[in-house]
């Protein structure tokens, strides 16, 4: 067994908004809201002329936002003067909380803004006044899911293949921007695992479990996740909350536990020659009172 307890090494937080669904107020000339979260500098979104405009991420999920990225087009960068950024759960453009306020910004120029924790699923840029054009080259929201157990855990697996080290599918990167980057990986071996240690016994309602994109989406099949305060046999011991038979590649699927009580958060696929790779997991739960 090879452990990577207390292994340093440098995480690679993923965008959250370009797993989202963006949208904004108005759409001038086809520079549609998607060109915001395109990965390219020498496109951008822009909206017509008009009262507070607005461009918006839904991130499908609630965050904790830590920093929020912002992008200036390389000319006309004064357009995005005045701009507000807001974090919250609500679609409306106002109801939210603010995370900064963008008084200028230089052409091509990056800005980060610190959110502290702000939780929410939508992230909104908008302008404030009437005749405001809002043009955005990229955006960049990062953060943690909100509620996500496994955030606060400690992980460990059976082996780690070359970088694909445990604590990467509890980083709230799903993998799917950074290839080779943001997964776990055993090495193929019998009875590969992965164990979660939440550090102290939740009620287990839902487990979430993201498959890795680019490849290989058969090494999950037949997977068991196995909840409960066992450690013996690495975990193997502990009641079953669902086996996995197949999750398509890029794909999150959720399982229903039910309340099972457990400390552990066990991954497990029995046989041999078998390969464990996991882009991400999640967990949704209350604590024993």
């Amino acid at each position: 067994m090879t452990s990577n307890w207390g292994l340093s090494f440098k995480l690679f937080p993923e965008n959250a908004a370009l797993w989202g669904q963006t949208s904004q107020s108005s759409i001038y000339a086809g520079s549609i809201p998607e060109l915001a979260v395109d990965g390219l500098l020498n496109s951008w979104t822009h909206t017509n002329e008009e009262t507070n405009p607005w461009w918006r991420a839904d991130l499908l999920k609630a965050y904790r936002v830590n920093r929020v990225t912002i992008t200036n087009r390389p000319t006309y960068g004064s357009r995005i003067n005045g701009a507000v950024i807001r974090i919250g759960n609500v679609p409306d453009i106002y109801s939210n909380a603010i995370c900064g306020v963008i008084s200028t910004l230089a052409n091509g120029a990056t800005a980060t803004f610190s959110c502290g924790g702000m939780e929410g699923r939508y992230m909104i840029v908008h302008i404030p006044g009437s005749q405001k054009i809002l043009s955005l080259c990229e955006v960049g929201v990062y953060g943690t899911l909100a509620g996500n157990l496994a955030v606060g855990g400690s992980v460990i697996q059976s082996s780690t293949s070359a970088n694909w080290f445990a604590e990467k599918a509890i980083d709230s990167n799903r993998g799917l921007q950074q290839l080779y980057m943001g997964c776990s990986s055993t090495l193929n071996e019998t009875n590969p695992w992965w164990r979660l240690d939440l550090r102290q016994i939740y009620r287990v309602n839902q487990v979430v479990v993201t498959n890795r994109k680019d490849c290989c989406a058969e090494r999950m099949d037949g997977a068991e996740i196995r909840i409960g305060n066992s450690l013996e046999i690495n975990g193997s011991k502990n009641p079953i909350c669902a086996v996995i038979p197949a999750i398509p590649a890029g794909e999150s699927y959720s399982y229903s536990c039910g309340g099972m009580e457990g400390r552990y958060i066990n991954m497990i696929i029995p046989g041999d020659m078998k390969m464990l790779t996991l882009c991400e997991v999640e967990v949704y739960g209350e604590g024993m009172t």
